[in-house]
């Protein structure tokens, strides 16, 4: 449209027009998950307007989408149907897929100075293990944890066991799980040893079994998966024995979404969970707790998990801009501290330890320094192309071993020539 400058002029419109070209902002719409436990959408709106605040020519529209494989699905949805979306926190095992999708962009492409570049390098290296492919990054840590052991220091006690020692090896689960099952006379449980999740992510808790066995489950390319490798055999034997065996754990399934109320009301004197549940147990335990690193069997282990920032390629040069500017925000060592100390997530950066808010907490919190303290032995979680497919081959073969269908070297080599048809295309 034309402006005649006389016109505005002698309208006084001319202000007008100027103020409203000075005043154009970036609109920007980011999709996200809130699968995990705690008021998160309260903590990243909080985040968000403070974003805004220092950012008056950006408005930020978050979109809350259930768990990660909803975000996913509708922010794909909202792209292919030509409806705004300039970024999203997906699964950062969704990286090789959103690249053969050509969805996404390289955070290299987007970043110009030297700063950025700085930015770019600046997070825990084992984070980064799905979050760069072929050298460039496609994902940014935001929400990101590894897997965790909580214990009920309070049972511990009443079974004679140091409150203040974990079980450290796969020997001493199954020891101190022994002394921690109650049965009445009647042999029903009534607590138990141990919980690890089989819904809902059972691949996940099965990555940290094999790396504890020497073992990743999958090649950094995402086109080939080890899953019959005879050590990841036995870790999927030891999963299973652990309730048929030892009967220190429920056989069969047990619920990813209610297991932390099942360790809250001491049904459960030890669970593996995400350490995204952190600062829930924190605030809702009416008992003594600790948290521990997972236990070791050839080595400790755990495979890290959570969510990346990505930014969508159908963005103009403005919006990526503008969402590179979201995203360095929302993962500044002040923000990652207070987004840690919130939820219960990790700080994704060692500047973010290193802020006197973050220092002080895990002083007054040890629990809250133990899911970064085990990046040091930490793999990058199951992430391949086709992944939800391949996952689901991991997933039915782990379902099918513990409720007693299959043995683990015959759901796993069926599991394996699965991936290998899906992957095929890909090597």
């Amino acid at each position: 449209m034309r402006v005649n400058v006389k016109q505005c002029l002698s309208t006084g419109l001319l202000g007008l027009v100027l103020s409203t070209t000075v005043q154009a902002k970036t609109e920007l719409t980011m999709y996200y998950p809130v699968s995990v436990g705690g008021a998160l959408t309260k903590v990243v709106d909080s985040m968000i307007e403070e974003f805004e605040a220092s950012h008056p020519d950006i408005d930020v529209n978050a979109i809350y989408a259930g768990n990660y494989n909803d975000a996913r699905v509708k922010a794909l949805a909202a792209l292919n149907s030509g409806q705004p979306a300039q970024l999203s926190v997906m699964f950062s095992i969704d990286v090789h897929e959103l690249m053969d999708l050509d969805a996404i962009v390289a955070f290299d492409d987007v970043i110009s100075t030297t700063e950025e570049q700085q930015w770019l390098t600046s997070f825990y290296p084992a984070l980064m293990e799905n979050s760069m492919v072929e050298g460039k990054t496609y994902g940014i840590p935001f929400q990101r944890s590894t897997i965790v052991m909580y214990y009920n220091k309070d049972l511990f006690r009443e079974a004679g066991l140091d409150p203040e020692k974990a079980p450290s090896s796969w020997d001493e689960l199954i020891e101190m799980g022994q002394q921690l099952t109650k049965r009445d006379n009647n042999g029903q449980v009534s607590q138990w040893g141990v919980m690890i999740p089989s819904t809902g992510y059972p691949y996940w808790m099965f990555g940290a079994l094999a790396k504890q066995q020497g073992k990743t489950l999958m090649n950094q390319q995402g086109n080939r998966t080890y899953f019959d490798d005879p050590k990841v055999v036995e870790a999927l034997n030891y999963w299973h024995d652990l309730g048929s065996k030892y009967q220190i754990m429920p056989s069969g399934t047990i619920e990813w979404g209610t297991l932390r109320q099942n360790f809250l009301e001491q049904k459960t004197a030890i669970m593996w969970h995400s350490t995204g549940n952190l600062t829930a147990v924190k605030n809702n335990a009416k008992f003594d707790f600790g948290v521990a690193m997972l236990p070791a069997q050839q080595q400790l282990g755990s495979p890290t998990g959570g969510g990346n920032f990505y930014i969508f390629k159908k963005s103009s040069p403005a919006e990526k801009k503008a969402a590179l500017q979201l995203v360095r925000f929302m993962t500044s060592p002040e923000q990652a501290a207070k987004w840690s100390i919130s939820t219960g997530y990790m700080g994704v950066s060692p500047a973010a330890y290193q802020t006197s808010e973050l220092q002080q907490y895990v002083v007054d919190f040890p629990a809250a320094a133990v899911a970064r303290d085990q990046l040091d032995y930490a793999t990058a979680e199951l992430a391949t192309h086709q992944a939800g497919r391949v996952r689901k081959t991991l997933d039915d073969a782990i379902q099918a071993v513990l409720s007693d269908q299959l043995s683990a070297e015959q759901a796993l080599s069926k599991a394996q020539q699965q991936a290998e048809r899906i992957l095929k295309r890909y090597q």
